[in-house]
């Protein structure tokens, strides 16, 4: 089983293939659709802006890829930039995404909730650290995982689905779905190559599932 790893340019892989060589997966990093197309599952993550994002999988066809890949039913697996890339639509740069997904992605804004309830910190934007996932559904990525662990964030927008394609919620200012699956596409918000033990987990979810 051979797992691809989409390389659009949004951010560094490292981290990733570090993890699928912690789990000996078999797997290859590319840019090019013609080697990514024969893959059994594909991983679709990155870090950086919407637009420009969008921009670099439409000048290299990955966009077609990706679409075409979820069409046929084969797993994949959106991380970070790629579970909002799935969705329809992201209000970074007005832009249109892959619709993969009907939902939104939204800027966190108007927080006047406090970290705690005797800090006087304010929450800030974009969220980094770590936070929990409570399940709303059950799904195989969380097999084996205790609901409510925690998971390594860095974001500045976050996804908004209907609750049919909601799987997982964190809180921060707001409950907002930061796990969120339809059929065979699934994505997270939060980086579980960068999460330890229960990220680790998940990922080996995925390439077993």
């Amino acid at each position: 089983m051979i797992t691809g790893v989409v390389d659009y340019k949004a951010g560094n892989l490292k981290s990733i293939e570090t993890a699928l060589r912690h789990l000996g997966a078999d797997f290859i990093v590319s840019d090019i659709p013609e080697k990514l197309e024969n893959c059994d599952r594909l991983i679709f993550p990155g870090v950086g802006e919407a637009s420009s994002a969008m921009k670099n999988l439409k000048e290299s066809c990955l966009d077609e890829l990706i679409t075409g890949f979820a069409a046929k039913g084969n797993p994949l697996l959106g991380i970070c930039l790629g579970c909002q890339i799935i969705l329809s639509y992201s209000e970074e740069g007005n832009t249109a995404c892959l619709g993969l997904v009907d939902g939104s992605v939204k800027l966190f804004s108007g927080f006047s909730g406090l970290t705690g309830d005797t800090s006087a910190e304010l929450l800030k934007v974009p969220q980094i650290g770590w936070n929990t996932l409570g399940f709303t559904k059950k799904h195989f990525l969380f097999k084996g995982i205790p609901d409510n662990s925690s998971f390594y964030f860095v974001h500045s927008y976050y996804p908004d689905v209907k609750d049919e394609f909601k799987i997982g919620e964190t809180e921060y200012g707001i409950t907002f779905s930061s796990a969120v699956a339809r059929d065979n596409v699934c994505a997270v918000q939060f980086h579980p190559e960068k999460s330890g033990k229960y990220g680790l987990m998940m990922m080996d979810n995925f390439l077993k599932g």
